[in-house]
């Protein structure tokens, strides 16, 4: 008798046919991998290199995280979140990073805007010249009520000349308009202004705090040993950053760019390598499956138990290392394609490079090969235990249930899907969202492992009307019921597909729909005015009010706050899109129908209205204080005045806007909400929107999710498309000895096809109403506990994924169907 390992090489180099399908479903799962350890890698490892602080070798700036601290001991998590904004550091800081030994210089650095004659400009202290490296063409340092302005300045004079040195103009910043002497003219290519390092401050919004500090070093200290002075310095109250580093610190966005990456690598990730991982398993435990004659055979001759399992294992070593190496390459392309579309959609800044580096795709070959050795060990346990005289015998029929082990599991999955949406109702949030997700997962285990159960309960039910088919059809319904576990091994990828694919689509349709009826019964204003480029000019809002029919106006602040959610361990902080009101709590109410359900829109510093979902997932009602961290990561204790039902529509924290000014870097206003008067009369201030033409802003993180939720059901739904296919293909592959026969007996070769038709629409059917009733169990309590309503599944998309799964299972039945059939009858 060959050796187990002569036995594999000559069934793959005979039969490659066989392990065609595992070969697929390897270097799928492989490929998936491989694409989210190196979006992972990459999230781990981002960083970009420094430009503005270049020449500065060590630089100073506070944590961009806002911590929020759960349990003790062993137990405590930091559950923070990254900033909305940025977060600055005292002032008086400064001195003490200047008064180390090591220390040439220390220049406190910030940058916001200011705005002059309908254009924005950035800002700056004059003290940061010392490291950015800029030079007065003409005149000198500003000092106080002065101003220094780049040589090709938008900026003009009152009689709108072009400033020189000596003249005056007028600048706005957030606290109102400055007149100031123009006392230099710089050559740079971004129109900067800049002012006394004193000055600076002041004007930028948030006296007494800084950006950074700048810390030059004196002759012969190194960058290394400035650090570890200036460290010791500050302490606790500031990160101190050297070499790339110094990128994050003028380039906030990298440390949300970083969570971002790592939630998709590490998250989504884990989700679809166990999706790719478990799909591939049942491929291998299919392959396995259609070779059990032939273990019987080997059995039957005296093979050992022994040598069956290491042909198995053979087998697999053989395809699994092969797979997933060739997959390594298209995840690696999928990996780069994704990164690009976030850099396109600006969630991750362009100067962040893409990792690549051995480690992803050595672990996605390492997983592949584990998988395949697993799966086939678990697989080849039942042929390798049967007694040899049995063993042709056993093989001949199919057993007609799953082990005790497997039932017993899968009923404590299906009973952990249960529970979990019954937890999940009772929630609200993203702890619903995340509760959900749980359902969808715990149901496909549960699927997956009482496959065979489930076949034979689909092929009763629908073997009922297939039997009013004709012949063709009593024979599909037959067939479905003798073959379970054949029958399982199609339904299960289906399954998949559109269990993952609708609950992500459907969870953002669902979204969009509540959030578009909110704005629709909300928007009470008549126009809405968005300025082109910056923000609105302090006193626009009280001029609006003074125009020709003009009832009401308010401008909004736009931004986003974070607040504490949930209890115990699970506990988090949530981001919450927020809107600071100028203007009257009644001339808010004239422009927008928040739907208050609790409490009054009394709104003043210290005081907060919230959406209902906010005011339940951080446990708050009228008259508690909430704790939020502000965008720049202060924490503030406001009480809560009013609760109300359109948050989702219109912003899901109201507040005043100065008590979010003063944490913010743009400090103007976003949006201009007037009712009464003329669009003419109002186009002054910007861009004119009806009721009809407005569209509330998704924050970034809501068009990222809606986004990143299409790609995943696209990645998710697309694994599990080819492997249904691979799998159904497969499936009709192994039955020649069966077509054939029916071709033997009699029966014509459109009688064959359509038997295999309906089985093909059998399994389509019961892939689409059991996934379709996973995601509705699913998305119940999601898109309750996110909008308070019912989930919104379009019904055009809704045909389309249902006749996308039956197009496949016909496609990739019929296909190798017609490809036996051709072979003449013996």
């Amino acid at each position: 008798m060959p050796r187990t390992n002569g036995l594999a090489r000559a069934a793959v180099r005979f039969k490659p046919a066989a392990f065609m399908g595992t070969f697929v479903a390897l270097f799928m799962a492989a490929m998936v991998v491989t694409a989210c350890g190196v979006l992972l890698e990459t999230g781990l490892r981002a960083s970009v290199p420094p430009t503005r602080y270049a020449s500065a070798p060590v630089v100073a700036a506070a944590a961009q995280r806002a911590h929020f601290i759960t349990g003790t001991g062993e137990e405590r998590t930091d559950n923070g979140a990254p900033v909305p904004d940025r977060a600055r550091l005292d002032h008086a800081l400064v001195a003490r990073a200047a008064a180390v030994d090591g220390a040439r210089a220390a220049v406190p650095d910030v940058t916001y805007p200011v705005r002059a004659g309908g254009h924005t400009l950035t800002a700056h202290g004059w003290g940061a010249t010392a490291f950015t490296g800029e030079q007065p063409s003409k005149g000198r340092a500003p000092g106080s009520g002065e101003v220094a302005l780049t040589q090709d300045t938008p900026v003009r004079t009152a009689d709108g000349g072009v400033p020189a040195v000596g003249d005056r103009v007028t600048l706005t910043t957030a606290d109102g308009p400055r007149d100031l002497r123009v006392s230099a003219l710089v050559a740079a290519t971004t129109p900067t202004v800049w002012f006394d390092d004193r000055e600076a401050v002041r004007l930028s919004g948030h006296p007494g705090r800084v950006d950074a500090i700048a810390v030059l070093p004196k002759d012969g200290v190194s960058a290394s040993e400035l650090k570890a002075q200036v460290g010791a310095a500050l302490g606790k109250h500031a990160m101190v950053h050297t070499g790339d580093s110094r990128g994050s610190v003028e380039e906030t966005r990298v440390d949300d760019a970083e969570e971002l990456l790592v939630g998709i690598g590490a998250s989504f990730g884990g989700v679809a390598t166990m999706v790719a991982v478990f799909t591939a398993a049942g491929t291998v435990a299919l392959s396995v499956g259609q070779r059990a004659r032939e273990y019987a055979l080997l059995r039957a001759i005296g093979t050992t138990p022994r040598q069956i399992r290491r042909t198995i294992a053979t087998e697999s070593l053989l395809v699994a290392p092969i797979a997933g190496a060739l997959g390594c390459l298209p995840g690696i392309a999928l990996a780069s394609w994704w990164f690009g579309q976030l850099q396109d959609k600006g969630a991750v800044p362009r100067a962040v490079d893409l990792a690549v580096s051995p480690l992803p795709p050595l672990v996605a070959v390492g997983a592949v090969v584990l998988t395949g050795l697993a799966a086939g060990w678990a697989a080849a346990r039942r042929p390798s235990r049967v007694r040899p005289g049995q063993a042709l015998a056993e093989a001949a029929v199919e057993r007609t249930r799953p082990g005790w082990i497997r039932i017993g599991l899968g009923v404590a999955a299906t009973a952990g899907g249960l529970t979990f949406a019954g937890l999940a109702q009772n929630m609200s949030g993203d702890d619903a969202a995340n509760a959900a997700l749980g359902v969808v997962m715990l149901f496909m285990i549960a699927v997956a492992l009482l496959g065979p159960l489930v076949a034979r309960a689909c092929a009763a039910l629908v073997g009922l009307p297939l039997r009013g088919a004709g012949p063709s059809g009593s024979l599909a319904a037959a067939n479905s019921r003798s073959n379970a576990r054949r029958l399982a091994s199609a339904i299960t990828p289906i399954v998949l597909a559109v269990a993952f694919a609708s609950t992500l689509v459907f969870m953002h349709t669902s979204q969009d729909r509540a959030t578009a009826r909110q704005q629709s019964a909300g928007i009470t204003a008549d126009h809405i005015v968005r300025p082109p480029s910056g923000g609105l000019d302090p006193g626009a809002v009280a001029e609006a009010a003074g125009r020709p029919g003009v009832t009401a106006a308010v401008g909004l602040l736009r931004t986003t706050v974070l607040f504490e959610s949930g209890s115990g361990a699970s506990a988090m902080l949530q981001a919450a899109s927020t809107q600071g009101v100028s203007g009257s709590t009644q001339h808010l109410g004239a422009v927008q129908d928040l739907d208050v359900r609790t409490g009054a829109l009394d709104l003043a510093p210290g005081r907060v209205a919230l959406d209902t979902r906010v005011a339940a997932g951080a446990d708050v009602r009228v008259g508690d204080r909430i704790t939020l961290r502000l965008p720049d990561g202060t924490k503030s204790s406001p009480k809560v005045v009013a609760t109300y039902e359109h948050g989702l529509g219109l912003s899901q924290v109201t507040m005043a806007r100065g008590d979010l000014a003063r944490h913010v870097t743009d400090a103007f206003d976003s949006e201009l909400w007037a009712k009464g008067g003329s669009a003419g009369d109002l186009a002054a201030y910007g861009t004119v929107l009806d009721r009809d033409g407005y569209h509330t802003a998704a924050s970034v993180e809501r068009e990222l999710n809606a986004w990143a939720n299409t790609l995943m059901a696209a990645v998710l739904g697309g694994f599990a498309a080819v492997a249904a296919g691979n799998t159904l293909v497969m499936t009709v592959l192994d039955r020649r000895r069966e077509l054939g026969m029916l071709r033997l007996i009699g029966s014509t070769r459109r009688q064959v096809l359509r038997m295999i038709r309906w089985e093909a629409l059998l399994v389509a059917v019961a892939g689409v109403v059991i996934g379709s009733a996973i995601a509705l169990a699913t998305l119940v309590p999601m898109v309750r506990g996110l909008t308070g309503g019912a989930p919104y599944v379009p019904p055009l998309l809704y045909g389309a994924f249902v006749a996308a799964a039956i197009i496949l299972g016909l496609a990739t039945t019929a296909l190798p169907a017609r490809a036996i059939l051709r072979t003449p009858r013996t």
